[in-house]
């Protein structure tokens, strides 16, 4: 068991790392903001489709499937209806924009929380039967471009680099959690696969579909964060092929 929690802190952590060369930069440009956006966008589209879809088709019947998919989508689409009440209720909304890039950066960070989670189950599921490490390094090499997108959603609205690393770092520590309770969970944790890989495709793809992608087009560079799209899509699809 503290081989599979150790393994999956280190694999979480590679959130952290992948958000490091963001955190340096002090201003970020109208082009590159956008071209962050649809990168993110292709990061969490490629994570969706081969990392949580396919694997969830393979382990669990096609309508647990589609039942993990609406659930996700729906959890997230309650959660932009009642981020927004809590920042007025706190006095954080203190402007309309602020408010906006912050709700938006906390649904992301949620969103790639809630696909950590199953990846987590799955390593300490692995350890379990034996096997986990190769996973492991394969979720940390997937987990770096996915701290860039938390990074970048957060940075956006000037927030303190600490601030962004905290936030970052937390996404990924889900999956500690989850592999300590995969690991003792074993044929129940195994069952509950399909469903929370499901849940977190479609959680992801609703925050592609209502936030990034409508947002990487609102300054006159489409075409730029089109291409970036493709990019997070290709590097994502590659480190699947690299790594499993």
């Amino acid at each position: 068991m503290f081989e599979a929690i150790l393994a999956s802190s280190l694999a979480g952590l590679a959130t952290g790392l992948g958000a490091l060369p963001l955190i340096l930069m002090r201003r970020v440009p109208p082009w590159v903001r956008d071209g962050l956006l649809g990168f993110a966008a292709g990061v969490m589209i490629a994570a969706a489709s081969f990392s949580l879809l396919l694997p969830a088709l393979q382990v669990g019947p096609f309508w647990l499937v589609l039942v993990g998919l609406s659930v996700g989508a729906v959890i997230l689409g309650l959660l932009e209806w009642i981020i927004p009440a809590i920042h007025r209720a706190s006095a954080l909304d203190k402007q309309n924009d602020d408010g906006r890039l912050f709700r938006r950066g906390l649904i992301i960070a949620i969103a790639i929380a809630l696909h950590n989670f199953p990846e987590g189950l799955a390593v300490g599921l692995g350890y379990a039967a034996g096997g986990g490490l190769p996973l492991a390094l394969a979720i940390g090499a997937h987990n770096a471009p996915e701290g860039l997108v938390v990074a970048a959603s957060f940075h956006e609205q000037g927030m303190p680099w600490w601030r962004i690393l905290i936030y970052t770092l937390l996404t990924g520590m889900v999956e500690p959690v989850a592999a300590w309770g995969g690991f003792l969970l074993g044929d129940a944790g195994r069952a509950f696969l399909p469903f929370g890989f499901a849940l977190a495709a479609g959680a992801m793809i609703y925050v592609v579909s209502d936030e990034l992608i409508p947002e990487s087009h609102g300054a006159g560079n489409e075409r730029l964060a089109t291409f970036a799209v493709m990019l997070g899509v290709i590097l994502m699809l590659s480190l699947q092929f690299l790594y499993g």
